[in-house]
């Protein structure tokens, strides 16, 4: 029966009609949409005035969208070779058979799951300049000098307000990887027990390598959230000070609904799904690149 219905054509249309529906309506129109604005010189009200690519150019010369792109990159680099590190060594040592082993991964998925408002509240009290309880550990352990108004600091702010984005999101990354080793087949890792294999080198040379489909999909969905963030670093600083933190997701909406340029913000919002795009596909061909060579 099922494989009459996925022989039959007429079928496969009838049930993807509705998700191409959705797809074209969500992903399509609205990225359509935002092109044709981005081309316009737009306040958001009345007609607009069709100025071609002058948009997209003003974005090269703009000094606050260079840096909020090349803050969005820092992320990127910091959740490709910090968070997912870590994300993995948890995954590792969590998927050998450790005790309360599926507690322990619930408790690593919990941030991902709470509110980014509670997140973002949750941290603006841990750096708090009066009773945060950064600033408190390091007066009591003697590293005064040390405290700072996290948030406020120009110098400290990128760092401060990444640092809890990269922390709510490495028990997704984890939860990820931790079900990829675990749908190996144990037969494999009870053969590398048999030849004397430590757990680092079996985790370096078998579980690793076969987990490549996965680490490609976690470094993408790493890439692309990085460089589309938006509401953890909006709720800490809003972009501040100074631009400091300022991101290309926070900058836009700021471009957009309070500086009433539509058309401006609009070029940057398709800037963010070309450059997401764009580093999709070269991580997945630096990845296929990487089996060939074998």
């Amino acid at each position: 029966m099922v494989d009459r219905v996925l022989g039959n054509k007429k079928a496969i249309v009838f049930f993807l009609f509705p998700a191409l529906v959705v797809f074209i309506g969500l992903i399509i129109i609205p990225i359509a949409m935002s092109t044709y604005y981005s081309l316009q010189e737009w306040s958001g009200f009345g007609k607009g005035t069709f100025i071609g690519l002058q948009n997209y150019k003003g974005l090269l010369s703009d000094p606050i969208f260079v840096k909020a792109a090349v803050n969005s990159l820092i992320l990127a680099f910091a959740s490709v070779f910090i968070q997912l590190p870590i994300s993995l060594l948890l995954a590792l040592t969590l998927a050998k058979g450790v005790k309360f082993e599926k507690s322990l991964v619930t408790i690593y998925f919990i941030p991902v799951i709470i509110s980014t408002v509670v997140i973002g509240q949750l941290w603006m009290k841990i750096y708090n300049p009066d009773y945060g309880i950064l600033n408190l550990l390091l007066k009591a352990i003697g590293l005064g000098s040390f405290a700072s108004e996290w948030l406020g600091d120009p110098k400290r702010a990128l760092a401060a307000t990444f640092i809890p984005i990269i922390w709510q999101y490495i028990g997704y990354h984890m939860l990820l990887m931790y079900a990829g080793i675990k749908s190996i087949s144990t037969d494999v890792f009870e053969a590398a027990v048999i030849d004397g294999s430590s757990w680092w080198n079996t985790s370096m040379k078998i579980t690793i390598p076969m987990l490549k489909p996965v680490l490609n999909v976690s470094v993408i969905f790493a890439v692309t959230g990085a460089l589309k963030v938006f509401d953890l670093v909006y709720v800490l600083t809003g972009g501040g000070p100074a631009h400091a933190s300022e991101v290309i997701g926070t900058y836009m909406v700021s471009t957009i609904f309070k500086g009433n340029q539509y058309g401006y913000g609009s070029a940057m919002a398709v800037f963010v799904i070309l450059e997401c795009f764009a580093l999709s596909i070269l991580v997945s061909l630096l990845f296929r690149e990487k089996e060939e060579a074998k």
